[in-house]
């Protein structure tokens, strides 16, 4: 029975978000997204690499640098201005003061702030550099952030893939022995790993057996969609099968439900060739961009796959990116990972995997299935809305600690009284997620912006006072005519 069980669940996103998010803490199996959090240099207080806040993927970080020049050094400033144009520094921010010993009357020293970009590896010769020309080199401790994507096209180097439970790897997946499979697994992984963001979407010309894997999944989920679907899984749905080519007779192409997601709710398609670290997968959903697979499971298990496939992603997940509050409930939890701890990133992990992945809300007097792997598992979805489980009501605080099953259904499931409700929530422990900045996104640049200086913030808040005064505007009308 225990086998059966394991046969029908869908477990694939749940490894990359949480397995991959713990193996990041412990420095196991390499990091997330850039997320090496330690320049190379001396450990310890004080040390070169507690200085930096970002390591770009490139190997490049951001240093806050201190030192202090006597009145006897004064040529010294020089001499430091070319150890960092040797080292092809880039100036950020510079700020000097008298020094404290000036202030005791033992010297005319000044003091100089600088913050700066420079490659990793250059860090300890850089300050060794600086301590033969000044005094008192240290670099200032900060709250450290990993790398992530500012601009929408960054998210060409968001493609970590930390596990793949591919046919080649995995000697437990249907695909294993199947050499015909396993090559068009490669040749469709293929065009993922070659696609740049802009690029229009890569087509895949389906087999007639593929056709029919995707057959039979769709018909024996749609039958039960509409008793324990949510409201918005079925207009999203429904809305797919008129105006996107849903249906039992062909598996839909990317270019197209990117189109018509983009159209609803903003959210956008990326072909991506396995299983994405925690970190980039969660990173591109900030710029509503949902990273999907393109392949398909195995014939001779059509109602299981060991990993994310076409099936899941497009039954699973898009109807729901179709409805708005949805959309910007999953790209709020994509901007809360931005820059965030390895711990935070488990946590957030774990959020997606009780929510977008294996969510229940109250909708008409009932529980109702809004994650995607409920609505593309034909067996836990029947589970779920059945008398078995034990239902919580969705708390972030207590959701993200929740421990998950990956042999058998969940026990516990989250319900959430409404996705408004559930991102308002998510809003306040996003609020209290450690960052020493925070992020907004702007859908005109399709950028993050990093709201850490006063003008910043600033800037935004004109911008929402001009928002709003065009509402105000608007209900003036209205009250007026």
């Amino acid at each position: 029975m225990k086998t059966d069980v394991a046969a029908q669940t869908f477990s694939g996103r749940k490894q990359s978000l949480i397995e991959d998010a713990r193996r990041e803490r412990g420095g196991g199996g390499g990091g997330g997204g850039g997320g090496a959090c330690c320049a190379p240099g001396s450990p310890g207080p004080g040390g070169p690499g507690d200085g930096f806040v970002f390591e770009e993927k490139s190997g490049r970080v951001t240093v806050n640098v201190l030192f202090a020049l006597g009145s006897e050094k004064n040529g010294g400033f020089f001499k430091t201005g070319k150890i960092f144009e040797t080292f092809e520094a880039r100036l950020l921010h510079v700020e000097s003061r008298v020094g404290r010993k000036s202030k005791n009357g033992e010297g005319g020293e000044l003091e100089f702030f600088m913050r700066c970009e420079l490659h990793g590896s250059d860090l300890d010769v850089f300050v060794n550099a600086l301590k033969r020309v000044a005094d008192d080199v240290r670099c200032i401790q900060e709250e450290r952030a990993a790398w992530f994507p500012r601009r929408i096209k960054d998210l060409d180097r968001c493609n970590l893939l930390v596990t793949k439970f591919d046919p080649d790897m995995d000697q437990e997946h249907p695909g294993y022995n199947d050499s015909e499979y396993r090559k068009r697994r490669a040749a469709i992984a293929e065009l993922a790993f070659r696609y740049k963001q802009g690029d229009p979407l890569p087509t895949v010309e389906y087999t007639a057996e593929e056709v029919s894997t995707w057959r039979k999944v769709y018909q024996q989920l749609r039958g039960i969609y509409p008793s324990l679907a949510c409201r918005q899984f079925l207009d999203g749905l429904q809305q797919l099968e008129d105006e996107c080519g849903y249906g039992e007779e062909r598996i839909p192409q990317l270019r197209d439900v990117s189109a018509f997601l983009r159209e609803k709710t903003g959210f956008q398609l990326r072909p991506v060739a396995g299983l994405l670290s925690a970190r980039d997968f969660l990173a591109s959903l900030s710029f509503r961009v949902f990273q999907c697979t393109q392949y398909i499971r195995h014939g001779s298990a059509p109602m299981h796959s060991p990993e994310p496939d076409c099936c899941h992603e497009l039954l699973g997940h898009i109807p729901m990116l179709a409805d708005k509050e949805f959309a910007q409930f999953s790209q709020e939890i994509g901007l809360a990972s931005l820059g965030a701890s390895d711990e935070e990133i488990e946590k957030l992990s774990t959020l997606y995997w009780f929510t977008v992945e294996f969510g229940l809300c109250k909708q008409s007097g009932g529980v109702k299935a809004y994650g995607a792997g409920l609505l593309s598992s034909y067996g836990e979805l029947v589970y779920a809305l059945s008398n078995a489980p034990e239902y919580k009501p969705f708390n972030p605080e207590e959701t993200a600690v929740q421990p998950y099953q990956d042999q058998t259904y969940q026990p516990v499931y989250f319900v959430s009284e409404s996705f408004e409700d559930a991102k308002m929530k998510l809003r306040k422990y996003s609020a209290n997620i450690k960052r020493p900045f925070a992020v907004r996104y702007d859908p005109f640049t399709c950028s993050v912006e990093v709201l850490d200086q006063p003008g910043k913030i600033q800037d935004a808040l004109s911008q929402m006072r001009e928002d709003l005064k065009t509402l105000h505007g608007a209900l003036e009308k209205l009250s007026s005519s």
